[in-house]
């Protein structure tokens, strides 16, 4: 009984730490797009170039992300994390002392090479530090976590800007994340994974996969299709959630004349909604066990609230209902998603497996917003919505692909 207490409460801490580094690094996702409309007018830019801003930061994250996760095999996931960490909170530095669109492009880059690593280094010392029993409770904390930095964003650097500058705003992002910092440093003798341990665990587990089910050699999970399924789903996926999360607050002002500071919470609620609906897609996800049927329902819903928001006739009453609500949406489809994906790993790549698929959330998160900017600098703010609605659409169909891949090995 001792034995098992004391087990639960070394989970119960490494899940909060690493729950904590996650969350911040989705706040940082976001401490750049709120603080849109106060660049544009302190250096006169554009929307496309404000959207590209967020591309080189995902694009940038998609490179690191790939190739981080065999940083983390060769070196462990502790010093990775801090890295990680250190370079965000460059990144917001170099944002706060801009005197022009070169040193926003030199932050952004910095912060796409801390924000790469998260992934593989959480994923790895969930797998490695916390208890099978209590895996599921850690993945879940693991994505609240992250819808909950989403959402403290827009709230924080838009409620500080408006109270000092955007200046300040920024400085004080990088305040936060040293502080997170601290606490995990003070905390880093739970962060200890054991690389040579891992390996040995990787090479046993690799020997047993069935014939076919993964071939033999580094890259060669790389020919399954259902890796690749999975990241068009998180292609898509994200190129559709970033668009939303970079441009909703001025479409929303273009169509409606909904004010830009008050559209910049519309975005916190969208990632409330997402925190609840991750809890009960969990509950779904567990209890239908047909992953396909609630994404491709969830999405169906999303899509219709997308195309309603760009006919300009939703009154404004409705609007931070249905941002709620597109949210729910989002989040009820997590754990459905992570299960497709936990269904096409083999034993023995699933490091390598995360660090590809997850880079499709990059690099949408990198295309939608630089495809938006040139329809909101056109002039189309209904486009925005749209064009989500369609990436919405495209996932639909690789839902099925992966369910059907994977299902003869599920069974």
């Amino acid at each position: 009984m001792t034995v098992a207490l004391s087990r639960r409460a070394s989970d119960v801490r490494v899940i909060a730490l690493i729950s904590l580094a996650h969350g911040s690094s989705h706040f940082f996702h976001l401490i750049l797009p709120p603080m849109f409309p106060w660049l544009k007018d302190a250096f006169a830019l554009s929307y496309a170039e404000l959207g590209l801003l967020m591309s080189v930061f995902f694009l940038i994250s998609c490179v690191a992300q790939a190739a981080s996760g065999f940083l983390v095999d060769r070196i462990g996931a502790r010093p990775v994390l801090f890295g990680g960490i250190g370079l965000l909170i460059l990144a917001a530095l170099i944002y706060s002392q801009s005197n022009g669109y070169a040193m926003l492009l030199i932050g952004a880059v910095i912060a796409g090479c801390g924000n790469g690593i998260f992934h593989p280094v959480d994923y790895t010392l969930i797998n490695h530090k916390v208890s099978p029993p209590n895996l599921p409770y850690a993945y879940s904390m693991h994505g609240v976590t992250g819808y909950l930095g989403w959402a403290a964003a827009p709230a924080f650097m838009v409620g500080i800007a408006q109270l000092t500058d955007w200046r300040i705003a920024f400085q004080s992002a990088a305040v936060l994340e040293a502080l997170i910092l601290l606490i995990l440093w003070l905390n880093r003798s739970q962060l200890i994974d054991d690389v040579k341990e891992r390996h040995t665990q990787s090479h046993g587990s690799a020997q047993t996969i069935s014939p076919g089910s993964a071939p033999a050699g580094t890259f060669a999970f790389l020919k399954l299709p259902a890796v690749w399924f999975c990241w068009i789903f998180f292609f898509f996926s994200m190129a559709s959630t970033s668009s939303l999360q970079s441009f909703a607050p001025s479409s929303l002002f273009e169509i409606y004349q909904i004010p830009l500071d008050i559209g910049s919470y519309f975005i916190t609620l969208l990632a409330l909604g997402s925190a609840s609906g991750v809890l009960f897609g969990g509950y779904l996800a567990a209890k239908l066990q047909a992953p396909e049927r609630i994404v491709s329902f969830c999405l169906s819903i999303t899509i219709v609230m997308c195309l309603l928001l760009g006919t300009g006739l939703v009154s404004a009453e409705m609007i931070p209902l249905i941002f709620f609500a597109l949210g729910f949406g989002y989040g009820v489809v997590a754990p459905s998603r992570d299960l497709l994906v936990k269904l096409a790993t083999p034993k023995g790549v699933a490091g390598r497996v995360y660090g590809i698929v997850y880079s499709g959330i990059d690099l949408g998160a990198a295309v939608g917003p630089f495809i938006f900017g040139f329809f909101m600098d056109a002039g189309l703010p209904k486009a925005l919505f749209i064009g989500i609605a369609l990436f919405q659409l495209l996932i639909i169909p690789t839902v099925f692909k992966v369910s059907a891949v994977t299902a003869p090995k599920a069974a």
